[in-house]
């Protein structure tokens, strides 16, 4: 690879030690000299920054690369339908140019549709020829047509399977819908993406991240798929950002189990590019389908409540046994007491196993109970946050608020709060449920209101709101540390990776509503250009 120089930029680096340079040479991949012994080196190719802000190259450390880059290539895109008719024609104009045996859709919001008016007969009405099922926007709910439904054997007497549930009317008949376990159950007998279309939607998915200056991720469920197409592309040189890997745990798992199949797996990958290094819990579901787990009942009139997705005596077995073999634990929680049986199984684990550096992390963290905050510092646990989920959205009702209720509202996603009880954190989208955009989350994260491309609403607890500079450590050393490579990315520094991005405005001192319309003019990844602005240079 040939030498590369940028000279005359405001090199931000997120090393303390230099946090501020004004050139950065690559050699070989690597990073090798910054500032003055940069431009005394020279290099066969030279970059004038303009005095442009440059930054390490983002890293979001909860996205479904894979599963988002696949729906850019098959999938119906639902995201903006706002009625049942604007769910059929956006599925109609799919299904006319997709000709493949099955289709898929995502992206349907919670906030307009569920139980109570998607229904297998919605779908039938355009796609009856083909199995059809489409996602909602979180990927927590799934509706089928009535073909899907009978190649899955889903009949009235079909028995709910573990942590699922399948969604019937009042005369006991299936209405398609299915929430949690239901969805992945159902799926392993429809048709499976190719993998040709497997192989393009990583492709899709790398230049769409590349594009927004990220260079490194963790997938947090990996499945075969997975494991079959980003290691086909490690091997074959192909990729163009680091993947890390969280494997999936099942509820039916028990600690040989997971520790045979995922030892396993974890030997097979292991490079800088691909590594599977964690272990994926779901330990509750999500509000929108009554499925997060809570220390008090939902607060709206319907009450209730939802157990969590593992027994609690096989979490602690579970957790104790991957962290004796130091795997990472990632684990999705949504409802306080997800939040509060994930810290008490780490506790134990660590009781017995002592300390190390794992950062075992706690995934979405939406709800936490005053009393858990301090506990993330003092068992080395990470917050890893989804900003963009912290806002007032003006576009699209939001009817999980009522059932958190106003006392447990204020720590909804309490990431000041974390942050200043000493929590390590990074920041990241959980692309598809989300845009992937990191500007966007970032202006998210610091003014706790949605982009002014949305339109106004009123801040979401402005006193959780962040610094930019706080946010943009959790995309580059939060972010690096979380995927288990900061000791080699996540700064600008010699002997590091030349992973890079140069950005349209300067995002740290800008007015904050501007930061989420940042362009992205310049990625490297290795020293390598995956993305230039066409208007760049």
């Amino acid at each position: 690879m040939a030498d590369f120089l940028i000279q005359n930029a405001r090199v931000v680096t997120m090393d303390l030690a230099r946090p501020l340079t004004d050139a950065v040479l690559i050699r070989d991949g690597r990073i090798v000299a910054l500032g003055a012994e940069a431009l005394r080196q020279g290099a066969a190719e030279v970059l004038d920054g303009g005095g442009r802000l440059v930054l390490p190259g983002f890293q979001d450390a909860h996205i479904h690369l894979l599963n988002g880059g696949t729906d850019l290539v098959e999938t119906a895109q639902l995201y903006d339908a706002t009625t049942l008719d604007g769910v059929q024609s956006a599925l109609a104009a799919h299904t006319a140019r997709w000709s493949g045996p099955m289709v898929w859709g995502a992206g349907w919001q919670c906030g307009f549709f569920g139980d109570h008016n998607l229904t297998r007969e919605v779908l039938d009405a355009v796609v009856s020829d083909r199995p059809c099922l489409i996602y909602d926007g979180n990927f927590h709910n799934a509706c089928l047509n009535s073909t899907a439904c009978e190649i899955a054997g889903i009949t009235k007497d079909t028995p709910d399977p573990m942590n699922g549930h399948i969604v019937r009317d009042a005369k006991g008949r299936a209405t398609g819908m299915l929430h949690e376990e239901a969805i992945n159950w159902a799926t392993r007998f429809l048709p499976r993406s190719t993998d040709e279309t497997l192989a393009a939607g990583l492709r899709a998915g790398m230049v769409h991240a590349n594009r927004h200056g990220i260079t490194g991720i963790i997938d947090p469920a990996i499945g075969a798929d997975h494991v079959r197409t980003y290691g086909a592309a490690a091997e074959a040189g192909s990729l163009s950002l680091r993947v890390a890997g969280a494997m999936l745990v099942r509820a039916d798992d028990t600690a040989e189990t997971a520790l045979n199949r995922l030892t396993q797996l974890r030997a097979a990958h292991h490079s800088e590019d691909f590594h599977l290094n964690a272990a994926k819990f779901f330990m509750d579901g999500g509000l929108e389908n009554r499925t997060a787990a809570m220390l008090a009942p939902y607060a709206d009139a319907r009450g209730g409540n939802a157990p969590l997705m593992f027994a609690p005596d096989q979490i602690a077995r579970l957790f104790t046994a991957l962290d004796a073999a130091r795997f990472q634990i990632h684990v999705h929680c949504i409802g306080d007491a997800a939040t509060r049986a994930t810290l008490d199984a780490i506790a134990a684990a660590r009781a017995i196993n002592g300390p190390w550096p794992a950062l075992h992390q706690i995934a979405h963290v939406e709800v936490v109970d005053p009393a858990d905050l301090p506990r993330f510092a003092a068992l080395g646990v990470m917050a890893n946050m989804q900003p963009l989920w912290a806002a007032n959205d003006p576009m699209v009702p939001e009817p999980t608020w009522e059932m958190i209720g106003p006392a447990r509202l204020p720590m909804t996603y309490p990431f000041r709060s974390l942050i200043d009880a000493g929590a390590h954190y990074c920041l990241n989208s959980d692309w598809a449920v989300t845009t992937l955009n990191p500007f966007e989350i970032i202006g998210t994260a610091v003014t706790r209101e949605p982009s002014r491309r949305r339109g106004r609403a009123e801040p979401f607890y402005p006193a959780q709101r962040l610094t930019v500079a706080e946010a943009v450590q959790g995309y580059t050393t939060g972010a690096a540390a979380a995927c288990w490579r900061g000791h080699y990315t996540g700064q600008l520094r010699p002997g590091y990776s030349g992973d890079l991005i140069m950005l349209d405005r300067d995002i740290l001192t800008c007015d904050p509503y501007a930061i989420a319309e940042t362009q992205v003019l310049l990625t490297l990844f290795k020293g390598r250009q995956v993305y230039r602005d066409r208007g760049f240079g």
